[in-house]
C-alpha cells in the first residue's frame, strides 16, 4: 500500500494547491511505497507568508521558552527514533543502524541550539567622548529559507531550524524529494513539542520550481543551503535577484586524507574505510581521495582492501547486519561507473569492488560494491570530481610537500584529514592545506560545537557552533550620549 503524507504550512498538514504529487521510490527495491505534495509557487508563497506574519511575535518570545521548546523537541525525536530511522532507511538506503544515529544526531543538535539560543550575547563599548558608550546588541534577521539534500535529510535540516529557532527567525524548508519521509517526521517532533503556527514550514517539491520561489521572494531575509557546487552559485546568483540576503552554502567536498608513514597505520585503515563507505560514500565529507606515503602504500592497500571485503552489503530493512546499502539513485550509481570506467581507462587499477553485486537478493536496486582504485593520477576523473558514491581513488606521494599539494590540487576545500604521529607535519598540514576543516589523527572533521564551513569552491558562510548561530542575527550598534 502506497501511503500519501502532507507538507505543513502555517501549522496546518495540507497537499499541493494544484494537487500534484512526487513518488518516492525504495532504492533496495526500486519499489514506489510513498508519495508527497508537489509543492508549486503558491504553495511556497503562503509558507513565507505564514513565516513572515509568525515572526513578529516569536523574535520576541524569551530565549529561554525557545529553548525549551527545541529541548522538548528533541526529547520527542528521541522517542520516536527508531520509527524515524526505519523510514530513512526505506526512502535513502542508509543502514537502521547508521540512520538511527543521525535521527540521535538531530536531536542532539536541537539540543545544542536551545542551550547556544540563551547566549547570544550583546558588547559594551566605550567612547572616548564623555558620557557616552555604544552598545552591540543582535536580533533575528527574519525568515529563513533552508534547502537540503537527500543524503543526510534530517541531520542537514536540523542545523538549519535548530539555528534559526533559537536565534528567533521563523523558517521554510524545502525538503528534498528523494528523502522526504523522514524531515516530514522529523519537523513533526517540533510541531508536537510546542512550536507555534507559521514558525517552522516544510514544502515538499521539485528543486526547479520550489527553490527559485523560495529564493527569490523578498520576504525571505536569509538563505542556507547544503548541496552540490553548481547548484549553490546558481542560489548565490538567484538570491541577490530580489534584494541583498544572508546566504550560507555548504557544498561540494572531494575530501583528500592523507596518510605518513609514522602513522597508527590500523587507525588509518579504519578510518578511511568508515568515511569512505559510510552511507555508501554520498557525504560531502566522504573520502574521495587517499594518498599514502611511498614507504607504506602496498601494506596500506593490502589492509585497506581485507577490511574493505568485510563489508556486508544490501537491503538493512531484511538483514540488520549490513554495513552499506544501496545509493540513493539510478543517476549515481551511473556516475560511480562512470568515475571508474574513467581511471581504469587511463591506467588505474581495481583492487576490490569495481561492480554491481550479483545474486537474487540484487536483482532490484541501486546497489554498488565497496571500491578501491590504486595508481591513480589527477588526470582521473576519480581524483578531480566529487564521486559521491562507494569508490575512492589511492595513490602514493613521497614527501609532505608534495602530498600538500596534491591535497590542494583541487576547486574544492571543504575538508581533509591527515594521519600522522608527528606532529610538526601534523601542524605544517593543518596550516598549509586550503581547507576550512582538518582533521587530525580522525575522521569527523565537524562537531556541533564547532564552525562548520568550506573554503574556495566548497561553500561561503559557515553552520554549527555559535558562529552557526549567528549568520541568523544582524548585528545592531547603539551609540548613546547621557545627560549626567
Amino acid at each position: 500500500m502506497i501511503k500519501h503524507y502532507k507538507m505543513l504550512i502555517g501549522g496546518k498538514w495540507v497537499d499541493a494547491k494544484k494537487g500534484g504529487i512526487i513518488e518516492v521510490v525504495n532504492p533496495a527495491t526500486e519499489e514506489i511505497f510513498a508519495t508527497v505534495p508537489a509543492g508549486t509557487k503558491e504553495d511556497v508563497e503562503e509558507a513565507i507568508l505564514k513565516a513572515h506574519e509568525a515572526f513578529p511575535k516569536w523574535k520576541k518570545e524569551n530565549p529561554f521558552q525557545r529553548g525549551k521548546i527545541l529541548r522538548k523537541a528533541s526529547e520527542i525525536v528521541l522517542q520516536r527514533s527508531e520509527e524515524i530511522a526505519r523510514t530513512m532507511t526505506e526512502e535513502l538506503g542508509k543502514p537502521v543502524k547508521e540512520a538511527k544515529g543521525e535521527v540521535e544526531k538531530g536531536a542532539e543538535i536541537l539540543r545544542y541550539y536551545a542551550e547556544e539560543g540563551e547566549r547570544i550575547y550583546g558588547r559594551v563599548i566605550a567612547n572616548e567622548e564623555k558620557d557616552t558608550e555604544s552598545i552591540v546588541v543582535y536580533e533575528p534577521i527574519g525568515v529563513a529559507a533552508a534547502i537540503t539534500p537527500w543524503n543526510y535529510p534530517i541531520e542537514l535540516l536540523a542545523w538549519k531550524i535548530g539555528g534559526a529557532l533559537a536565534s528567533g527567525c521563523t523558517i521554510v524548508a524545502k525538503l528534498p524529494s528523494e528523502t522526504p519521509l523522514s524531515p516530514l517526521k522529523f519537523v513533526e517532533c517540533l510541531v508536537d513539542a510546542g512550536v507555534p503556527e507559521g514558525v517552522v514550514n516544510a514544502i515538499t517539491g521539485s528543486g526547479g520550481t520550489v527553490g527559485p520561489a523560495l529564493i527569490e521572494n523578498p520576504l525571505v531575509k536569509r538563505v542556507a543551503f547544503t548541496g552540490s557546487t553548481e547548484t549553490g552559485k546558481e542560489i548565490l546568483k538567484i538570491s541577490a535577484s530580489s534584494g541583498i540576503k544572508k546566504v550560507t552554502l555548504e557544498l561540494g567536498g572531494s575530501l583528500p586524507m592523507i596518510i605518513f608513514k609514522d602513522a597508527d597505520l590500523d587507525a588509518a585503515v579504519a578510518g578511511a574505510v568508515r568515511r569512505s563507505f559510510r552511507n555508501a560514500g554520498q557525504i560531502c565529507i566522504a573520502v574521495n581521495r587517499i594518498y599514502v606515503e611511498r614507504d607504506i602504500y602496498e601494506i596500506f592497500l593490502e589492509k585497506f582492501a581485507e577490511k574493505t571485503k568485510k563489508l556486508v552489503v544490501g537491503n538493512s530493512l531484511i538483514d540488520e547486519n549490513v554495513d552499506m546499502g544501496p545509493m540513493c539513485t539510478k543517476a549515481g550509481v551511473e556516475k560511480v561507473e562512470r568515475h571508474i570506467n574513467d581511471a581504469v581507462a587511463k591506467g588505474a587499477k581495481i583492487v576490490c569492488g569495481g561492480k554491481r553485486p550479483s545474486g537474487p537478493k540484487f536483482e532490484k536496486g541501486f546497489f554498488y560494491e565497496p571500491t578501491i582504485v590504486r595508481d591513480v593520477n589527477h588526470d582521473m576523473l576519480i581524483m578531480r570530481e566529487e564521486t559521491f558514491g562507494p569508490a575512492v581513488g589511492v595513490m602514493p606521494f613521497n614527501d609532505v610537500e608534495e602530498a600538500i599539494r596534491l591535497a590542494n590540487d583541487t576547486n574544492y576545500g571543504l575538508a581533509a584529514i591527515v594521519y600522522t604521529n608527528n606532529m610538526n607535519i601534523a601542524k605544517r598540514c593543518a596550516q598549509e592545506i586550503q581547507a576550512g576543516n582538518i582533521a587530525i589523527n580522525n575522521v569527523d572533521a565537524g562537531v556541533i560545537n564547532a564552525p562548520y564551513g568550506g573554503w574556495k569552491d566548497s561553500g561561503l558562510g559557515v553552520e554549527h557552533g555559535p558562529e552557526g548561530l549567528h549568520e541568523y542575527l544582524l548585528q545592531k550598534h547603539i551609540r548613546v550620549r547621557y545627560f549626567l
